[in-house]
């Protein structure tokens, strides 16, 4: 699972500064990286980066020290 887990954060990472670029100045770094978004290759890479938000939905609290013990009662 921890594999699975460094995955999906490289590609959330990797789709969030996308959209960050993508806000700011108006360019894709996909569409520029896989020859446009029409391309097989980015739409394979945004249906990564879309898989792999939905499995951190689903596993993150399980998986991050931070959200996982959130009843616990820690000292900072």
């Amino acid at each position: 699972m921890k594999g699975l887990h460094m995955v999906t954060c490289i590609l959330l990472v990797v789709g969030g500064l996308n959209w960050l670029l993508f806000a700011l100045a108006g360019n894709d770094i996909g569409g520029y990286l896989l020859g446009g978004m029409g391309t097989t290759a980015s739409k394979v890479v945004y249906i990564l980066v879309g898989l792999a938000a939905i499995v951190e939905i689903f596993t993150h609290k399980k998986m991050c020290k931070m959200c996982g013990n959130a009843g616990s009662s820690s000292t900072m």
